[in-house]
């Protein structure tokens, strides 16, 4: 269907997408209340989203990016699965990144139709982390996978309920293999439910408009999406533009391998093209096409306006090039657990990097790379557990005008993964969280400082077995921009109950027979420009909040205070950044 938006009333558009951006939160708010898992309902790592009839996706407005971005592959798998075997009251689960337009193992989808007078007219969605889908480690994140069998189940498009009726069998089959079956029973359900949800308050959206009508607003408001981004790409200069980054390893050995991306920037089109990117590797940051492409509409559209919509007609001027057997579209069997993170993170960072050169005023510092890990195992000698230590996060980076945001979630999730409360996690697991506060100076300094990273310490109260994904450890990861500072990189160290004290490895999956405490120091954010344009007043702020030594304050900002460090002084300051901007020139 091709609909030119200015024949369409700009209101009921506005109305339309807003209503569908609703209906999208409307599902995360149930799926919130109504999981069982803390990684659900208290992390929200987990997205819901709409798509039409042919897999476009129409509105992602809530959750995770990096989960919402590439859902188009998903709903086009169980088109392509199902063809016309799709029926009123039919759900569908999958995962497969290879065969079912999945990302990684981990994030199941959950997709039910929506059937207007017998016809198939939208598809109702959810994407979320399980807690644990077997495989070679607890807690989805195998370490030591080198294949993606190593990793879990895999599922293909399935129809989990036919009809309204429950396959009982595959249900059994699905928490027959997960270590914690009963949080999966509920967590599944929960999915299901917000996807009901959802396509209760979608049909209801379109009987109100009458199905014809109603999908010419929705693809009005696609096409509208389109016009938009095309009109923010003309703010850019035509020509071609590069960037890449690197992660340091392939989670087995030291080296490096970079994603390397050059923007071709035409009249009627943005080719991302990957071309020179490094071979697929061992470990499990290889990435699914899903994951590239929502990677790829992630960085693009936060680089711009907030305001762009949030759905797939957006980015119909985008072109994408994933060379075969790159990091970035790799072939089976490669590992791919880690991938919606890291190589996730690296992806948006080169794309920052380029765009940064194309609109520098907008340029993006980098955000630091978590170090968190997960531990597992049995409260007691009964109910298994696997908990994410999200505490250990990373800073933000800075842009003109904000300083980065002091820690936060993962950059593919751009502030939509919630750090969960320390007490709640004491209660649901054998931990004892001891500190948890913002680092001093690790920070990039800046005229805009980075976000800061944390220290972390928590005592494992008994034997677990660990999963340790230390990407940010013992590297700066959290580059500066137009002047700014690198933030700190990160550091982590485990000391046994026996007394043994050893740094904790950047990937691998360990099974520790007795308590330990951790202590972490997480990544800072870059900073963005001249740490001595920042206004004194505010290193005075971050110096009294302890997330800028005195020393630093001196020696990196050129900020002089008082002698009862309550105050600045203003001629020392002058003098103090006159003699350190002749001293680096």
């Amino acid at each position: 269907m091709t609909v030119d938006p200015t024949t369409l009333d700009p209101i009921a558009l506005a109305l339309v997408q807003n209503r569908l951006d609703h209906i999208s939160r409307q599902m995360g708010w149930v799926m919130t209340r109504t999981a069982r898992s803390p990684i659900f309902n208290q992390s929200h790592d987990f997205s819901c989203f709409l798509a039409d009839a042919h897999g476009t996706l129409i509105s992602q407005a809530d959750g995770i990016p990096i989960h919402t971005g590439g859902g188009g592959f998903a709903v086009r798998a169980v088109l392509k699965a199902f063809g016309g075997r799709i029926e009123p009251e039919d759900v569908f689960l999958l995962n497969d990144p290879y065969e079912a337009g999945g990302n990684h193992l981990p994030d199941w989808v959950i997709a039910r139709p929506v059937f207007i007078e017998g016809v198939l007219a939208a598809f109702a969605c959810n994407r979320a982390h399980q807690s644990d889908i077997g495989g070679g480690a607890a807690g989805t994140y195998n370490s030591e996978a080198t294949e993606i069998y190593h990793e879990g189940i895999r599922l293909p498009a399935l129809k989990l309920v036919e009809r309204g009726v429950l396959r009982e069998d595959l249900w059994a089959l699905l928490k027959l293999n997960c270590r914690t079956p009963e949080l999966l029973d509920g967590d599944v359900r929960a999915m299901m439910g917000s996807t009901q949800i959802g396509a209760e308050r979608l049909r209801a959206l379109l009987e109100e408009y009458g199905l014809e009508r109603g999908l010419v607003l929705i693809e009005g408001v696609l096409a509208h999406a389109d016009r938009s981004f095309r009109n923010a790409l003309a703010s850019l200069p035509r020509g071609v533009w590069r960037g890449e980054e690197r992660t340091d390893n392939d989670c087995f050995e030291t080296r490096d391998v970079w994603i390397r991306v050059a923007l071709d920037l035409r009249d009627d089109e943005l080719i991302v093209d990957f071309t020179g990117t490094d071979p697929q590797i061992r470990g499990f940051k290889n990435s699914s096409v899903a994951n590239t492409w929502s990677a790829v509409y992630m960085a693009l559209a936060s680089f711009f306006d907030p305001s762009l919509p949030r759905n797939e007609g957006t980015f119909r001027s985008v072109k994408i090039i994933a060379p075969e057997g790159t990091i970035v579209n790799a072939r089976p069997p490669a590992a791919m657990t880690m991938n919606t993170v890291f190589i996730a993170h690296e992806i948006v960072h080169a794309i920052w990097n380029a765009l940064g050169k194309a609109s520098p005023e907008r340029a993006c510092a980098g955000w630091g790379k978590s170090i968190h890990n997960g531990s597992a195992g049995r409260i007691g000698t009964a109910r298994p557990y696997v908990a994410y230590h999200w505490h250990s996060m990373a800073g933000g980076g800075a842009v003109d005008g904000r300083d980065g945001f002091n820690q936060i979630g993962h950059l593919i999730a751009l502030g939509g993964l919630t750090i969960p409360n320390v007490e709640g996690y004491e209660r649901s697991y054998p931990l004892r969280i001891t500190r948890h506060e913002f680092r001093t100076d690790s920070a990039g300094a800046g005229k805009y400082r980075g976000g800061t990273g944390i220290q972390y310490e928590v005592e494992v109260l008994e034997s677990a077995e660990y999963s340790f994904r230390g990407e940010g450890l013992n590297y700066q990861t959290g580059f500066g921009i137009q002047g700014g500072g690198t933030g700190a990189p990160g550091s982590m160290e485990l000391t046994l109950a026996d007394g043994t004290v050893m740094a904790a490895p950047k990937y691998a999956v360990r099974r520790i027979a007795q308590p330990l405490t951790e202590r972490a120091l997480s990544p800072g954010g870059g900073g963005w420009g001249s740490p001595l344009e920042r206004d004194p007043e505010r290193v005075l702020r971050d110096v009294r909040d302890e997330v800028v030594s005195p020393k630093a304050a001196n020696d990196v900002y050129g900020v002089v205070l008082t002698s009862d460090g309550r105050g600045v002084d203003a001629a020392a300051t002058t003098a103090r950044r006159a003699a350190l901007k002749t001293a680096a020139a």
